[in-house]
């Protein structure tokens, strides 16, 4: 279990990486936004690249996000039931849910993505829009941000694992955020 623990922490770290890279594409989808708007009303000068630009961040911060919000344990949740449950009861909804749910969902999306974003990388697809951008790197975001929520999905499963087998001491709740049980499987690693 702790060589699991080990693989969990990692691909933690990698979408505790990826969160932390995300956030400043907020930022610069922001400006840009405010950018662009300042530059129709005031100007009136209008760019469908800019626009598709503040698509493409969007699209970027949600599908490379999902993972680190899971890790953080930020996710939709019923809270107020799963409040009154056991954590052991919580630590097998989420296994269920993970293996019933998440696990095959996100197989099937980057399976039925990957060849959208191939055709568009090999025939060069680009936007309809006069001035638009090329269509690959934000079709690309499809299969690499479902991947990344496979790898944080794998490594939520094994810290449920390792709660329910007593390697953690704490359960993945929103009361215990995930750092908490890092530091907690880091010190039973030493």
């Amino acid at each position: 279990m702790q060589g699991l623990l080990a693989v969990s922490r990692s691909i933690d770290r990698l979408s505790s990486g990826i969160g932390h890279f995300v956030r400043w594409l907020v930022l610069a989808s922001v400006l840009i936004s405010a950018g662009n708007a300042v530059m129709r009303k005031a100007f009136n000068i209008g760019s469908n690249a800019y626009l598709e630009v503040q698509w493409y961040l969007f699209s970027t911060v949600f599908l490379l996000g999902a993972g680190y919000v899971f890790l953080k344990n930020a996710h939709v949740r019923i809270d107020f039931i799963a409040g009154k449950l056991s954590p052991r009861v919580n630590a097998w909804i989420d296994i269920v849910g993970i293996v019933a749910v998440i696990l095959p969902l996100c197989w099937m999306l980057i399976t039925l993505s990957w060849p959208v974003f191939h055709n568009a990388w090999v025939s060069g697809e680009m936007s309809q829009n006069a001035g638009g951008l090329v269509r690959w790197p934000v079709l690309l975001l499809m299969p690499v941000g479902f991947g990344l929520l496979l790898l944080q999905t794998a490594s939520e499963l094994i810290k449920r694992f390792a709660f329910l087998s007593g390697h953690l001491a704490h359960a993945i709740t929103p009361e215990v955020k995930a750092h908490e049980v890092d530091s907690h499987a880091e010190g039973a690693a030493a």
